[in-house]
């Protein structure tokens, strides 16, 4: 990776080996937090090879994964809610997530619960949806419950993954993961405008 955004890749390398750090669990919280509001390096990179290495561990792992993620996201909702155009904003063209900051904030009035979980559970940045969510803004009771719902499901099912596969699992994800994610959001969104259609009120 070049120009503006070659920092990425020293943080992608030092995210990666801090899996092997003595204090990996504590790093593991605080990578998880900072991904949802500012860090640009998915916490799947440090949570796979942790289970690799302490396998009867990955619920446990996944699930504090989860928490301080969603605290992460409260914090980002709170950060776009309070200083998005001094702060948010700024950040987030910087982390080139400024097409994905546009897109978003068209299209969430609507079916912003949907959005914060499709953007928990794929690869979608969900540092874009947490602070647009603030700014936008989505109720606040929805967007934790999408929020811990999301995270949950999606680290789970890494976690998961990496304890059947093993050392196999990383190399699964990068090839595989994306599109197996987004195939199971599109299916519950298809399954949730569906029973919308049904049920209008």
């Amino acid at each position: 990776m070049k120009g503006k955004l070659a920092f990425l890749d020293r943080w992608y390398e030092n995210t990666k080996a801090a899996a092997g750090h003595r204090h990996a669990t504590p790093i593991l919280c605080v990578v998880s937090f900072a991904e949802s509001s500012f860090f640009p390096i998915p916490v799947d990179l440090m949570l796979m090879p942790m289970v690799q290495a302490r396998p009867k561990a990955w619920w446990r792992l996944a699930l504090l994964a989860s928490f301080f993620s969603v605290l992460g996201g409260i914090f980002g909702y709170f950060l776009g809610m309070l200083f998005f155009e001094t702060i948010a904003q700024p950040m987030l063209e910087k982390l080139g997530k400024a097409d994905s900051m546009e897109s978003f904030s068209e299209s969430i009035q609507a079916n912003g619960g949907l959005w914060v979980f499709g953007a928990g559970f794929t690869p979608f940045p969900y540092k874009v949806i947490t602070i647009m969510s603030g700014a936008v803004p989505v109720g606040f009771g929805i967007f934790v419950a999408a929020s811990v719902l999301s995270r949950t499901l999606r680290f789970l099912c890494v976690a998961g993954i990496v304890r059947m596969f093993g050392g196999m699992a990383e190399k699964w994800m990068k090839d595989h993961f994306a599109i197996f994610s987004i195939g199971l959001f599109a299916l519950l969104a298809a399954m949730y405008f569906g029973v919308k259609a049904l049920f209008p009120h």
